[in-house]
């Protein structure tokens, strides 16, 4: 019953009610249930975050033999949240956890194998535990199960408090919601598209999509008709499954040239829903909608071909087919890709470029809604309960859980994880971000250690860093930093010249530099001119003591006296 009133509920009072029923079934000895408790006293559901109450109910359940306690007694000795910090016995907890079916351990050992966490680098191993989370995800993305990611960099929110990164704010939500009741088509596609998958933060809502695509396909909206029809297609609470209604809306866009209605129409024709199987019309319709750019029909075309369903087989078109639609980010694409290269099929082995594949796949999990969570906790002020979801993301491999959890231990704001912990947890995680390619994340190691924070002072580290986020990522930060370095010689050789070269790049790469750039340029020139001043005083007052030893203290005298008889001999020559 509770979990009923979790997957229906769409107000925290009603969430609530159900975890009151987890707390009475936890209680009478049942294991989900006390599953579900433990996860919320650790990651704080409802402000009832309780670290300690939470691993009594994990070390308890692991002895039952559950792979969830295995795999979140593995992540608190991880962090060394509420237990003592143990690298090694997190590896074992994930072990049996993996071996149990925890996809999320088999996940964190992949992440594991991939970058050799307290491991061997062992590619192969983390293409197995890749290989089984993709599979387990590809099953639920066919069955149309998948999950819209919605990630919020917390390093980006001061900067631009309207971003939100993919967050929808209400008032803007309230006025597109007035747009599309003025008969704005477009923002009504939007609103049904955004229900229809519950993205940008708005709950999934069938009968809120419907109504909006309903108005929008009545105006004429191709899009409309054939978001339409898929709802009738696949079916659901507010549009039942109806394969003559699905392919009267597909028809209805395909005959305006809507990719997504020939699409649609092309699937209906491949699986028989409604018309007899032909894979010849099939191939015409999905030809169609691929030729529009469709990334969905793309795949369809790159399976015919893989498959041989009505065609022959051919790796290497379905390899061109998988790669256009995965340039869209077309998530089986990106699986049957992964496949493809794991396997040597149509394309030459590449382990790595394999594994790459199969974590784009497994990052797609049903965890990945932590995201959500995390980020409003973040938001309401509950840095604790963030923190704890955002850790277990990054352990998983999220390279933007790993700088968000960073960005939270650097702020000090934390009280699960020790002081003294905090800054070489964050130097740990901004360096596990910038292996997977944070450029801002790279900056940050720089200065960790150019400042010594949870780590000793090293300006040749330093300098290294911002050189990567510099020449790699093209950083106007770290182009100023590294130009700092240069002009005092700190961890690299001083070298004025290339200073300047680098703030001159620096404020070319980004306008927000051109100031800075400015003062540190004006600063530059005037201690250099400085130095010039007091060099050349210098070296005059050494030439002075030179002659003073060489023609006597009356040298001069005898010069001007040289200069005098010299204009004297030009003048008497030019009367003459």
């Amino acid at each position: 019953m509770g979990i009923k009133i979790l997957q229906q509920s769409k107000s925290q009072k009603q969430k609530a009610e159900a975890y009151i029923l987890f707390a009475k079934a936890a209680d009478m000895g049942n294991l989900k249930a006390m599953e579900k408790m433990a996860d919320a006293l650790l990651f704080g559901n409802f402000g009832m975050q309780n670290i300690t109450a939470a691993i009594q109910l994990y070390e308890s359940l692991a002895k039952e033999g559950s792979h969830k306690a295995q795999n979140a007694l593995g992540f608190l000795s991880s962090y060394g949240i509420g237990m003592e910090y143990n690298q090694a016995k997190a590896l074992i907890y994930y072990t049996f956890g993996s071996a149990g079916g925890s996809m999320m351990s088999q996940m964190i050992l992949g992440y594991r194998y991939l970058s050799g966490i307290n491991v061997l680098q062992n590619c192969e191993v983390a293409l197995y535990h890749y290989k089984k989370v993709a599979e387990y995800i590809a099953e639920k993305l066919e069955r149309s199960e998948g999950i819209p990611v919605e990630k919020v960099r917390l390093t980006e929110i001061p900067e631009n408090l309207h971003s939100n990164s993919g967050i929808l704010d209400w008032d803007i939500y309230q006025y597109y919601k007035f747009l599309a009741e003025r008969g704005d088509v477009q923002i009504q596609v939007s609103l049904g598209q955004l229900h229809l998958i519950g993205g940008k933060g708005l709950d999934q809502d069938y009968y809120k999509a419907l109504y909006y695509f309903l108005k929008a396909a009545k105006a004429g909206s191709a899009n409309a008709m054939a978001f339409i029809g898929k709802m009738y297609l696949e079916g659901n609470d507010a549009a039942p499954q109806n394969n003559a209604t699905a392919f009267k809306y597909f028809s209805m866009a395909a005959n305006k040239g809507n990719a997504i209605g020939l699409h649609g129409l092309g699937l209906l024709y491949f699986y028989g829903k409604g018309v007899p199987v032909n894979y010849a019309e099939a191939l015409k319709y999905f030809q169609k909608a691929a030729e529009k750019g469709w990334p969905n029909a793309q795949f369809q075309l790159g399976f015919m071909y893989y498959s041989g369903s009505g065609v022959w087989k051919d790796y290497k078109l379905a390899f061109r087919y998988f790669y256009s639609a995965s340039q869209s980010g077309q998530p089986l694409a990106i699986y049957y890709l992964a496949e493809m290269y794991s396997t040597g099929t149509g394309v030459l082995r590449s382990c790595r470029t394999a594994v790459e594949l199969y974590k784009g796949v497994c990052e797609l999990g049903h965890w990945a809604e932590k995201f959500l969570t995390a980020y409003f906790a973040y938001k309401d002020g509950d840095i604790d309960s963030s923190l704890a979801q955002y850790a277990l993301l990054a352990e998983m491999g999220y390279e933007v859980a790993q700088s968000n959890s960073a960005f939270i231990l650097e702020s000090k704001k934390a009280k699960i994880i020790e002081k003294e912990k905090m800054y070489p947890m964050a130097l740990l995680l901004w360096n596990r971000a910038a292996i997977q390619g944070n450029a801002f994340a790279r900056i940050k190691v720089g200065d960790y250690h150019y400042y010594g924070y949870g780590t000793k002072e090293d300006y040749q580290t330093a300098a290294t860093h911002y050189s990567i986020a510099a020449h790699k990522y093209h950083n106007a930060q770290a182009m100023f930093n590294l130009a700092y370095m240069y002009e005092h010689g700190l961890g690299v050789a001083k070298d004025i010249h290339l200073a300047r070269r680098l703030y001159d790049m620096a404020a070319e790469t980004s306008p927000d530099a051109q100031i800075p750039v400015f003062l540190a340029l004006m600063k530059l020139e005037t201690v250099h001119l400085l130095q010039d001043i007091w060099f050349f005083n210098f070296t005059m007052r050494w030439k002075w003591i030179q002659l003073d030893n060489n023609l006597g203290s009356y040298w001069d005298l005898f010069v001007i006296g040289l200069i005098v008889a010299a204009l004297m001999f030009l003048l008497r020559n030019r009367y003459r």
